[in-house]
């Protein structure tokens, strides 16, 4: 009997002459779970980079407004980190690897 009341259940299949000891098979969902989970890029706050720099690199990174560039900034800096990205993971990385160009602290998280 198959429970389908869960996206990974157990099929216990009973012992026959042709088959043999009882064989467990597990079905997988569908869709992996991480696809589902955004990546973030966090940006740490600091005592060697100014605000303009920061800035500046956020405008690099994301090619948002400065409006945004400046908001994230304060945010970083009143709270000590902020999400300064969301995404795939691929595109975590490049956000990622321009804000350390300056040497920006910063962190992936999935």
């Amino acid at each position: 009997m198959i429970d389908t009341r869960y996206p990974m259940r157990m099929q216990m299949e009973e012992e026959s002459p042709q088959r043999g000891p009882e064989t467990e098979v597990l079905d997988l969902p569908e869709k992996d779970e991480a696809e589902d989970t955004p990546w973030r890029v966090i940006l740490y706050d600091d005592d060697i980079h100014t605000f303009d720099e920061v800035i500046n690199q956020l405008l690099k990174a994301l090619g948002c407004s400065v409006e945004k560039a400046e908001e994230i900034t304060m945010k970083v800096h009143n709270d000590g980190k902020a999400t300064a990205f969301e995404g795939s993971f691929e595109e975590c990385l490049k956000v990622n690897s321009v804000l350390q160009e300056i040497q920006l602290v910063t962190e992936i998280k999935g």
